[in-house]
């Protein structure tokens, strides 16, 4: 008989313990187009689960990836102003550091609009980026960044190694933890590089997503989720080694960018960041259970939060249309009897409607428009981009309202200062 137990991404382990269920929700970049809201909405299980043999966190449903960054997959990294900046400055620092020239390559997976490949072709530097999402490769294209329109695979490494390519930098920026074949998506990454090569991996930390209880971030496109000590021994698998690794605890509420190439040895802020997921139990199922249970709680409070201004006769709007509103919107319950309308930059979302609770998404300016009251931060990740963006719509009266890690009203949003929770974690390595 077949083996219907889950098994690790990772590692392939059967020891996997689950500590958080959001229920069965609509895949959360499936923007709904008016025309077809009356259609039915295909809704998965989303279960986040514990490795117990190689720590890796991930999700237990696996949605075909064709079926999640096709035709309706409408993100574009050029709409964050504060993305393209740490972009621009990382391609920079490789360049530099890697002495990258016109006789080097650097290879970006999931290279999505060529927003961080452009500023290495700036410097003279070939650039080639995979892309699998066909508006995004598209995009990328027009503006002369030659980009592979699939999706990398150990076959496709294969493919280019055989053409005479090797990448003297692979990065891969918020996709490792988008790939269903982990094993396979690494193996891949260590074929296409350069006996000097280096890769550069981005994703958000899990410990960010256990302490500030961003359960927004949990949809069917992350199929993982992050540990130093998780990465360690996945790359090790595969003939390759963590070797730096560097915090940003302000973007994507909370990201780790790894470093790694063919060389073993860890630098200090490397092992620095092992030994505290040693000390703080990260390596352990205990670290993770009861994580439902915050979360559970934040489901509650912010729905009486609403549900009391409305009934104080407050009208609420919401702020970006991207995947973890969609998690936090249909976890939570949030639909039109609470929350008006969602505003969000990516012009390529307005006009649609969120999946699953159908709320139109319009432009930032229907925010001085309508002036709701309140505008419930689904991109709180953004923060300060935010505030600082709407600074009339907070001048005229308007009030901002925090999900995570606990509901809360933004008292003075003009002066965009972290909360004190956030304040402390700034202080990490």
């Amino acid at each position: 008989m077949p083996d219907d137990h889950p098994r690790c991404r990772s590692c392939g382990s059967d020891s996997l313990s689950v500590f958080l269920s959001l229920g069965k929700t609509p895949l959360a970049d499936a923007l709904v187009r008016t025309e077809a809201v009356d259609d039915p909405e295909e809704r998965y299980p989303l279960e986040v689960a514990f490795c117990s043999e190689c720590t890796l966190v991930q999700i237990l449903e696996e949605v075909p990836p064709d079926r999640l960054f096709g035709r309706d997959y409408l993100y574009f990294s050029s709409f964050s102003p504060q993305l393209l900046q740490h972009s621009r400055e990382n391609a920079f620092r490789l360049v530099h550091e890697l002495g990258l020239g016109a006789d080097s390559l650097a290879v970006e997976l999931a290279s999505n609009d060529g927003y961080l490949l452009r500023n290495f072709a700036e410097r003279g530097v070939p650039v080639l980026g995979i892309e699998p999402a066909p508006e995004q490769a598209t995009a990328a294209t027009a503006d002369g960044i030659p980009t592979l329109r699939e999706f990398f695979t150990l076959e496709v490494a294969h493919r280019l190694r055989a053409e005479g390519r090797a990448a003297d930098v692979i990065i891969a920026n918020n996709v490792m933890a988008h790939v269903p074949d982990l094993n396979g998506f690494v193996a891949g990454m260590e074929v296409l590089l350069s006996d000097n090569g280096v890769i550069s991996v981005e994703n958000p930390y899990v410990r960010d997503l256990v302490e500030r209880c961003a359960f927004d971030t949990v949809y069917h496109e992350h199929h993982c989720y992050f540990s130093c000590g998780a990465v360690d021994r996945l790359m090790r698998r595969h003939g390759l080694f963590l070797n730096e690794v560097t915090y940003f605890p302000d973007l994507h509420g909370g990201t780790l960018r790894w470093q790694m190439s063919r060389k073993e040895g860890y630098s200090e802020a490397a092992r620095r960041h092992l030994d505290d997921e040693a000390r703080l139990g990260l390596n352990e199922f205990a670290y993770y259970d009861g994580f439902g249970a915050r979360v559970e709680k934040v489901r509650r409070d912010l729905l009486e939060l609403l549900q009391k201004l409305r009934a104080d006769g407050h009208t609420i709007a919401a702020y970006g249309a991207a995947a973890k509103g969609s998690t936090l919107l249909n976890y939570v319950g949030i639909g039109a009897d609470l929350v008006d309308f969602v505003v969000d930059r990516n012009t390529y979302k307005q006009g649609l409607l969120m999946p699953g609770v159908h709320l139109p998404i319009l432009p930032p300016e229907a925010l001085l428009e309508h002036r709701p009251d309140f505008l419930l931060l689904l991109a709180w990740n953004f923060k300060d981009e935010i505030i600082r963006q709407q600074a009339d719509y907070l001048a005229g009266g308007g009030r901002m309202i925090i999900p995570v890690p606990a509901p809360r009203i933004l008292q003075d949003p003009s002066a965009g200062a972290s909360p004190a929770h956030d304040r402390n974690r700034e202080k990490r390595p």
